[in-house]
């Protein structure tokens, strides 16, 4: 046969499959090249049927190709519309899973309601917002309160888990505090007797003295009849007589000793007392002068000894139980950046400001250079006293809603379960847990909120107020 008697048969061929085709797409038949072979109706019967409202159409060779709104591919094939009952995973998974998936297929046990509801039904159904029943298969009825994630879903979400273990938490409370004088260490000179102020030592406020230092030097009449006294009964005690009180006269009225051991090496009392510094310290207050009449119990000076010094912390009433006697505290001063001092709690105050609904918390620390002065402000760090290790996860480990506190625990294979828990101690990034998981179990740590947000973590926690009736 010539060439062009087979091109004129080719061409009279196409125009009738054309015309066939237009003619059976007048009328509604679905007929194309897959039907001329045979495939369609094939393929056709293991597509599963999707329920619900049309999400989004994906490529019709299931390539990762997805549009919102129906469309077409570059040779006119529309694309497929994926209903919401359809699994919803940009997965591209084998042909021979899904014919496997198909071939073997889950008994549905019952349906449970989307919102988490203790409701069932042994037949699809919806609820009163339009939203689809879910499907209980077989094998799931046992893991009440359990989610289930694709691999793929995790990967993307960026799910991570840690184990719980234990070991220390060491929870550190920062406060403000004032630096104070010890009390025990705060001396005041004073005279017992009426005496004229004959002299005063070239000592003001703010000088340092050591303990014997001469302060001032004083007339008391008082003072020198019970010297002459003593002198008296010290005569007499050599002839036999036994001595009688003038010696404890001196002692009351404050004379120090190296003056009652001068009266009594030379006999003679003297016509002015020097009066001297009871310990080392700085003079906080100078209250005399030359000449001065000074009365019986009057203030001569205020000396403190700042070799130790205490800093009041304000403890916020509700970080109270968290400090113990013997807590180690590190203190900065605001006022010299950079230095550093180390000590531990030595009281705690039995009383709460009611302004400012704190306690005071006493550090004392060593002040051998003097840096540390009365009334300079602070920062203080208070930590804990060697805690012993407990159950302990990260703080990003804990979703808390105000009345409960949950984890999700990894079971593995995508399986996520939410577990109620009670806190205990924080610091350092990590909270322990005193109840609901035990050492070893690996809880989710990082998009925790993503699974919550993903997957039915709100039905599954409605098991724990009231189980789900099954049918």
């Amino acid at each position: 046969m010539k060439p062009i008697a087979l091109t004129g048969l080719a061409l009279a061929a196409m125009l009738a499959m054309g015309g066939a085709g237009y003619w059976a797409g007048h009328r509604g038949l679905a007929v194309g090249w897959r039907g001329w072979l045979g495939i369609e109706g094939s393929l056709a019967a293991n597509e599963p049927v999707g329920t619900g409202p049309v999400i989004y159409y994906q490529d019709p060779d299931r390539k990762p190709v997805y549009s919102a709104q129906p469309r077409q591919t570059d040779d006119g094939r529309p694309f497929t519309a994926v209903h919401a009952s359809q699994d919803v995973s940009f997965e591209v998974k084998p042909p021979s899973e899904e014919r496997t998936a198909q071939a073997d297929p889950k008994r549905v046990l019952y349906y449970r309601n989307p919102m988490g509801l203790p409701d069932t039904s042994p037949v699809p159904k919806k609820d009163s917002m339009g939203m689809d029943y879910l499907p209980v298969y077989e094998g799931e009825g046992n893991e009440d309160g359990v989610i289930k994630l694709s691999p793929g879903r995790i990967q993307r979400s960026g799910v991570r888990s840690e184990s719980v273990r234990r070991q220390s938490i060491v929870q550190t409370i920062h406060v403000p505090g004032v630096v104070q004088l010890d009390e025990r260490r705060v001396s005041v000179v004073t005279i017992r007797a009426d005496a004229f102020v004959q002299e005063v030592a070239p000592i003001t406020t703010g000088d340092r003295v050591t303990k014997g230092t001469r302060l001032a030097r004083i007339y008391s009449p008082e003072i020198s009849t019970a010297g002459a006294q003593f002198i008296t009964e010290l005569n007499a005690a050599a002839r036999g007589v036994p001595e009688g009180g003038a010696r404890q006269r001196l002692e009351n009225l404050g004379v120090p000793s190296e003056v009652i051991a001068e009266i009594e090496r030379s006999r003679k009392v003297p016509l002015t007392i020097n009066w001297s510094a009871p310990r080392d310290g700085i003079v906080l207050e100078r209250s005399v002068s030359d000449g001065m009449k000074m009365t019986a119990g009057g203030s001569l000076f205020r000396l403190a000894d700042i070799s130790t010094i205490w800093v009041l912390a304000d403890v916020p009433e509700r970080q109270l139980a968290a400090v113990g006697i013997g807590a180690p505290a590190t203190v900065r001063l605001r006022g010299r950046p950079g230095s550093s001092f180390e000590g531990r709690v030595s009281v705690i105050y039995p009383e709460i400001a009611e302004a400012t609904r704190t306690a005071k918390v006493r550090i004392e620390l060593a002040n051998r250079d003097g840096i540390l002065l009365p009334n300079m402000y602070a920062d203080v760090d208070i930590g804990s006293d060697d805690p012993a290790p407990q159950l302990a996860v990260p703080d990003s480990a804990v979703i808390d809603s105000g009345s409960r506190r949950v984890v999700i625990l990894d079971l593995g294979e995508g399986r996520f379960e939410p577990r109620v828990v009670k806190l205990g101690r924080r610091g350092d990034g990590m909270v322990a847990i005193t109840e609901g998981v035990s050492e070893g179990d690996r809880v989710v740590v990082s998009a925790n909120f993503l699974i919550d947000a993903e997957s039915n973590l709100k039905a599954a926690l409605s098991g724990f107020a009231q189980p789900e009736a099954k049918p």
